[in-house]
């Protein structure tokens, strides 16, 4: 049997890691700076597992040696003793110059990013070692593996993790927050720029777990998901808290932190204390979401999503179910010498198959990325492709040409129309459409003879139904194809969330074809009761390159 040194294992996610080991035959060496609690650890793990082979043993990483290592007879160092931002990876160079392979589930982003330069010197040892065997990079990274095989191209991906509101929260884990909440995180979107740790209050669809807050978290995939997946627009990385009210309160500290310019990590043991109170509400179910949005191998707009719940109490085993894959991985010779992330290591059929003695359930949805395509159903890869290009083009696009308006027909009407925002008569004019879709929603923001106004179009359902938004108004429209036509009714309105009779609704005439050009043409009117035509705008459009 292989011989597994944990270093950290009386912690929150060492433990688990060490049950996993044990369960799966492995034998378990117990490290910690304290023999008392090490021995503690070791009673605790023979007593679960009266048949495995269990040691302790004193070790400290701050100054432990590649003999400390060597003595332990392990074959394989996993260390689950965090805090890793900030940190050096000593405990990694003790176990190469021991000849030991090694894992770890460090997710800090310094410490990952810096973790390749030991390659070298474990080739040279012959020994594997792996950093960031952990939901993040590990399970998130073969998770969008798995979403994006045979894509064509990906626009966005992002990862959100949301613990159950019990989950234990230890102080390495606190003090891990605490050293990016509030200060200046480097992200990829549209572009690297900054951000600042914990801002952004994002609701995203946890699947059985419900809808929950995450904001912008300072992981490795920060930099790994784009240095993978290449993504044209945007890598994020999120994390929530349960319940809510804690989320909020991180948050706010967040800006407490930006505002003061105060270090947070000596609060970590006060905030530990307080998220123990506050865990009496909220859910208790674990949970993380993996996204990607992009173009797939039929050159279609599409989306996915992976989820995992985790049955409450069983959240805290997730972290340490890619460490327990990588180290069988390494005892069957199948990593090969060299030290790197955990990315392209574990396949998500690796990290699931450890899943199996735990309350955690996964799903994956994939579906079409263009609101129109889900509404419309498969009629939609009937319309002419210059009609599907402009409403199933992912991420950025931006359409010119030519168009021509009429103004409001009356006075009414036309005060109605500049509250709303739609342009006044023009003649033949310049005009350009810049699209920003996301899989939700499509944001139009269209300029016709210099005259900018813009709708949200969003909420797509069956039989052809979505919604767009101008200013205040909303409207529920109905997308039919009539040939080689689309063809827009309204079905209903709001004003901002109060609906609104039908009958004092407003009127739509509108359509899309193509010309004998091949450009997209687009006529569209809208009127409303007793006061009239609002506008009427009508051209053609081609996308730049």
């Amino acid at each position: 049997m292989t011989r597994v040194l944990v270093v950290g294992a009386g912690g929150v996610f060492g433990s688990r890691l060490c049950e996993g080991l044990l369960r799966t035959g492995f034998e378990v060496v117990v490290a910690g700076r304290n023999r008392a609690r090490a021995e503690d650890v070791a009673a605790r793990l023979r007593a679960a597992f009266p048949d495995g082979r269990i040691e302790a043993a004193v070790l400290d990483t701050a100054t432990l040696t590649a003999g400390d290592l060597k003595a332990t007879g392990a074959a394989i160092v996993a260390d689950a003793a965090g805090p890793f931002q900030g940190a050096q990876p000593t405990t990694a160079r003790a176990a190469i110059a021991a000849g030991l392979s090694y894992v770890d589930l460090a997710d800090g982003r310094d410490f990952v990013a810096a973790f390749p330069a030991l390659d070298a010197a474990a080739r040279a040892a012959g020994v594997a070692a792996v950093t960031g065997c952990s939901s993040t990079p590990a399970l998130s990274n073969a998770a969008l593996d798995r979403l994006t095989g045979g894509w064509r191209g990906v626009v966005s991906v992002e990862a959100a993790i949301s613990p159950g509101a019990r989950a234990p929260r230890g102080l390495s884990v606190m003090r891990a927050i605490l050293s990016w909440l509030g200060r200046p995180v480097r992200v990829f979107d549209g572009g690297w720029t900054t951000r600042r740790g914990w801002s952004g209050l994002y609701r995203r669809d946890f699947g059985a777990a419900g809808r929950r807050r995450v904001s912008l978290c300072e992981t490795p995939d920060l930099d790994l998901l784009v240095e993978r997946f290449r993504p044209r627009e945007r890598a994020l990385f999120l994390a929530g808290l349960e319940p809510w009210p804690a989320h909020l309160g991180a948050w706010a500290l967040g800006w407490l932190v930006r505002a003061l310019r105060f270090d947070p990590v000596p609060l970590a043991r006060a905030l530990v204390t307080l998220s123990g109170w506050a865990s009496v509400v909220g859910s208790d179910r674990g949970a993380m979401r993996v996204q990607a949005y992009g173009v797939d191998g039929g050159g279609r707009a599409a989306r996915a999503i992976w989820r995992l719940v985790a049955e409450p109490g069983e959240g805290p085993v997730t972290p340490g179910l890619p460490a327990l894959a990588a180290v069988k991985l390494i005892a069957a010779g199948r990593v090969a010498p060299g030290a790197r992330a955990c990315v392209g290591v574990l396949t998500l059929d690796d990290i699931v198959a450890e899943m199996a003695p735990h309350g955690l359930a996964t799903a994956t949805v994939a579906e079409r990325g263009a609101i129109y395509a889900r509404a419309i159903g498969p009629a939609f890869d009937a319309l002419p492709a210059p009609i599907r290009a402009l409403h199933e083009t992912p991420g950025r696009s931006l359409w010119r040409g030519e168009a021509m308006t009429d103004g409001a027909s009356g006075p009414l009407a036309a005060l109605v129309a500049r509250i709303v925002g739609f342009p006044k008569a023009r003649a033949a004019c310049r005009a350009e459409v810049a699209i920003e879709a996301d899989g939700d929603r499509s944001v139009w923001r269209r300029r016709i003879g210099g005259h900018g106004f813009a709708s949200v179009l969003s909420h797509p359902r069956p039989g052809g139904r979505v919604s767009e938004r101008f200013g205040p108004l909303s409207m529920d429209l109905t997308l039919t194809p009539e040939g080689e036509r689309l063809v827009y009714r309204v079905d209903g309105w709001r004003l901002g969330p109060i609906p609104l009779p039908r009958a004092l609704g407003p009127s739509t005439r509108a359509h899309e074809e193509v010309d004998g050009e091949g450009r997209f043409v687009f006529d569209v009117e809208i009127s409303a009761p007793l006061i009239g035509r609002l506008v009427r705008y009508r051209g053609w459009l081609v996308r730049e390159a």
